[in-house]
C-alpha cells in the first residue's frame, strides 16, 4: 500500500527550545513532516517562499518581523500559500486577532498539549473546519465594533449561504454540514466557496471573523 504524501510543515520561532520541541512532536507522527525552521519573521517568509510547506506554525511575537507582517506578505507573495496557525503565549493577545484577520487560519497555544498541536495541524491542513471556534468567538466578542449597518454583503447572502455561515462558525466540516443540513457536500463546498466570495475573505476563519464584526452572528 503507497503511505499517502505526508503534511510538510514549517516552524518559525525565535526560541531554538521551542522549536525543537514541536519538531519532535510532530515528527513523531508518520503523516507530518517537519521540512524547515526559522528564527525571526523575515526568515520565515524566505524559507516558506523556497520550501512551500502545507503548513507554518508561526510564533505571533518575533524580532525584525512579527507573525502578523510575515503572514500578511506569504499569503501576499504565494500564489498557493500554506495554511498558517499562529502560536501564542495568551489567547486574547491582540496579535493573534491580528494575525487572524490579516489571513492566518487558527492559533495555537504555546502550553497545548502534542495531541492537540498535532490535530490542530492535521485540521488546517484540510481546510474544511475552523480551528478551536469557541476561541475564535471569544476573540471576536472582545474586539467586534459596532457597526451603523450592516455592509452591503450580509445582503447578497442566500437562505442557505446563512445557514451555512452559521455552521462554519460552529466549526463543522464540509461533511457535517452537509449531513446538517441534508445536502450533498458537493452542494455545502460550493455554498462556501459563495460566501468566501461574497464576504471577500480568503478561508472560513477570515469569513467567520467578518460575520462577528458585521453583528451577522451574536457574539453576546
Amino acid at each position: 500500500m503507497t503511505r499517502p504524501t505526508p503534511i510538510r510543515v514549517v516552524l518559525a520561532d525565535d526560541e531554538r527550545m521551542v522549536r525543537t520541541a514541536l519538531r519532535a512532536i510532530l515528527s513523531a507522527e508518520p503523516d507530518l513532516e517537519v521540512v524547515g525552521e526559522a528564527a525571526t519573521g523575515a526568515e520565515a517568509v524566505s524559507v516558506v517562499r523556497d520550501l512551500r510547506p502545507d503548513v507554518v506554525l508561526m510564533d505571533v511575537r518575533m524580532p525584525e518581523t512579527d507573525g502578523i507582517r510575515a503572514t500578511e506578505q506569504i499569503l501576499a507573495t504565494l500564489d498557493e500559500p500554506p495554511r498558517i496557525v499562529v502560536v501564542t503565549t495568551f489567547e486574547n493577545d491582540s496579535y493573534v486577532y491580528d494575525a487572524l484577520r490579516a489571513g492566518a487560519a487558527g492559533f495555537l497555544l504555546k502550553r497545548a498539549d502534542a495531541d492537540a498541536l498535532v490535530q490542530a495541524v492535521r485540521l488546517v491542513a484540510r481546510s474544511d473546519s475552523l480551528l478551536f471556534p469557541a476561541a475564535v468567538r471569544t476573540l471576536a466578542t472582545e474586539r467586534a465594533r459596532a457597526h451603523p449597518a450592516p455592509p452591503a454583503w450580509v445582503a447578497k447572502l442566500t437562505g442557505r449561504e446563512r445557514e451555512v455561515l452559521r455552521h462554519m462558525a460552529e466549526g463543522l466540516t464540509n461533511a457535517e454540514i452537509a449531513r446538517r443540513m441534508e445536502v450533498g457536500p458537493a452542494t455545502v463546498k460550493s455554498h462556501v466557496a459563495a460566501v468566501l466570495a461574497k464576504t471577500g475573505t480568503r478561508d472560513r476563519t477570515q469569513a467567520v471573523i467578518a460575520a462577528y464584526e458585521a453583528g451577522f452572528l451574536n457574539v453576546g
